[in-house]
């Protein structure tokens, strides 16, 4: 797994030269937020698709 810093030098990298501050902040922001889903995932933290829709489904018909 590589560090913080090479995943934040590999997304500057990636940036186009005309890339502004908010376009990295945006570009960190996805990267920590996908990340911490696959974490959620790996330790079991999600409900199923199915689940999901049946209670909003129940919500609906109240």
């Amino acid at each position: 797994m590589s560090s913080v810093k090479d995943a934040a030098r590999a997304i500057v990298d990636k940036l186009p030269e005309q890339a502004t501050w908010d376009d990295l902040m945006y570009e960190l922001y996805v990267k920590q937020k996908i990340e911490a889903g696959l974490k959620a995932v790996d330790e079991g933290r999600t409900v199923p698709h199915e689940d999901i829709k049946d209670r909003l489904l129940a919500r609906k018909t109240q």
